[in-house]
């Protein structure tokens, strides 16, 4: 006996009722989708590579600050360091900034692993091997239209070489400074909203004779936490959450910005580095950073911005570079200075002539 039109409507109406709901409970049950970590690429020699157990320390600085959502990626796995962390990487032993970029050997690592911010530290062997800086920066260029090819919107964060004195290399500690002072016109020249070119300092303060084992390698007490002191700051900028430790404190109060400092001293001598943030709604363009010294204190060097005077009440004013802040972005700085005994961090930040609150 057949159905009536009716009723096979009404079955028909029914059974995509019963679809519908069971549709709607399969979704409910899905759980919610990760977060989708920063993949971070550090590019390097063996100073990031066999002899780069500052990454180890990097690792473990981002997990105990909340950036536990960071993916360190590259074709390279060196374990061999003090306590847990994520061993990949791109530190070649022996490479040279001019060979990579000749060689076409980037793109194929950039595939592998797909990074968003790549921290490279490369120029130590082109130096090693009496390159000149303008050499040495177009390999930089190369590379940096490489990593651009693979992301658009690639952040690198690049690193004035340590100090170098290997044995037999008399024109070596000259030309590190060399390419050293012609890194950040590198980077202001190509660095662009979309990929910004970050610089690091990884020269100043670091000492060839009692930072490193043999001239060159940073060694596994100083040398390697003078290498991460100056990579977190600009990591933990480019992830978007500043340079400062979470944790209880003072209201931060509702300035237009937001200054963390943190702080490495020595007999007497200190360094200072200090990431400001811009917490307004309106792009910062050109900045200076007013902060007074501790009594005693005399700034000696600096980096990512010029420092004056020396003593007291300091003005930081910035490169050409770094000079636009826009709103939840940051800025990295920092100085060396000498102390007679109070190796305090510095106070009373303004930016703009505007209090910031600290972090």
């Amino acid at each position: 006996m057949f159905a009536s039109p009716r009723r096979r409507r009404g079955r028909l109406l029914t059974l995509l009722l019963t679809l519908l709901l069971a549709a709607g409970a399969s979704l409910a049950a899905q759980p919610a989708a990760a977060a989708t970590p920063t993949r971070v690429m550090l590019l390097g020699d063996s100073i990031t590579g066999n002899n780069g157990c500052w990454r180890a320390l990097l690792w473990q600085h981002l997990q105990a600050t909340g950036h536990t959502d960071v993916d360190f990626v590259g074709t390279l796995q060196n374990p061999y360091c003090q306590g847990s962390f994520d061993v990949d990487n791109e530190g070649h032993g022996g490479f040279l900034a001019t060979g990579i970029a000749n060689n076409g050997q980037l793109p194929g690592w950039l595939s592998a692993t797909q990074p968003d911010i790549v921290m490279m530290m490369l120029g130590t062997n082109d130096v090693w091997s009496h390159l000149p800086p303008t050499t040495i920066l177009d390999a930089y260029t190369t590379l940096l239209g490489q990593m651009r090819a693979q992301n658009p919107d690639m952040r690198l964060i690049v690193a004035q070489i340590p100090p170098m004195n290997p044995g037999g290399c008399a024109d070596c500690a000259q030309g590190a400074v060399n390419l050293n002072n012609a890194i950040p016109g590198w980077a202001s020249t190509h660095s662009t909203e979309r990929s910004p070119i970050t610089v690091v300092d990884q020269w100043t303060g670091f000492d060839t004779a009692t930072d490193t084992t043999d001239g060159v390698h940073p060694n596994e007490t100083t040398g390697i936490q003078k290498l991460e002191s100056r990579w977190y700051p600009a990591l933990a900028a480019a992830l978007g959450e500043g340079g400062g430790d979470p944790g209880p404190g003072p209201d931060p109060g509702t300035g237009a910005c937001r200054v963390a400092v943190s702080t490495n001293s020595w007999n007497t001598g200190l360094t200072a580095s200090i990431n400001v943030t811009n917490t307004g709604t309106t792009t910062v363009n050109g900045w200076s950073l007013d902060f007074t010294l501790a009594g005693g204190q005399r700034i000696t060097s600096g980096w990512n911005a010029s420092y004056a005077p020396s003593s007291g009440t300091v003005t930081a004013t910035n490169a050409a570079y770094n000079a636009t802040i826009a709103p939840g972005a940051s800025v990295s700085i920092g100085f060396q200075a000498t102390h007679t005994g109070n190796a305090a961090g510095p106070t009373a930040f303004a930016l703009n002539g505007t209090a910031c609150a600290t972090a």
